[in-house]
């Protein structure tokens, strides 16, 4: 069989660049079972109420939804279940540094296949509050209303 080359992404978060500001981002390998892995690779996952945690030392990843493997036996996998990531050390400690000085939280970004390696991006987040949201939302439809109006105006001129 060849090896799998590439990046393929099997689920993202997008709601969660709307509610965070992202600092930093982190690229962790997961560990799972036989049927997780097959679960993914049919692109089956979701993050929406997944987050991560250091805890004595280790990195945990809570609440993603991985589907249960439709040919699986009765050895399958539960869908909601604690799943250890795999970070360096100093990863760790910086990041428990920041989540410690409150206001901070550990989010999934994605998860994806990296040359045929599952792989989640979490990242360093603070909350937005509702104003910053709003205004987040207006300078993204002015945009596109400006973006609009260049693209009707340089119609008209041709």
């Amino acid at each position: 069989m060849a090896k799998e080359r590439g990046e393929k992404i099997v689920a993202t978060n997008r709601r969660a660049r709307h509610d965070y500001l992202i600092e930093d981002t982190y690229e962790a390998g997961m560990v799972l079972s036989g049927t997780e892995v097959k679960s993914l690779r049919e692109g089956r996952a979701s993050l929406v109420d997944g987050y991560a945690f250091i805890d004595a030392g280790e990195a945990w990843l809570d609440s993603v939804h991985i589907p249960e493997y439709t040919e699986g036996t009765w050895n399958n996998h539960a869908p909601r279940r604690k799943r250890k990531l795999l970070l360096h050390k100093q990863q760790i400690v910086k990041i428990s540094h920041k989540t410690a000085q409150g206001g901070y939280t550990l989010v999934p970004m994605k998860i994806y296949f990296h040359d045929g390696r599952a792989k989640v991006e979490i990242a360093v987040a603070k909350g937005k509050r509702e104003f910053d949201k709003r205004q987040a939302l207006r300078e993204k439809t002015d945009k596109r209303e400006a973006e609009r109006a260049m693209r009707s105006r340089n119609r008209l001129g041709e």
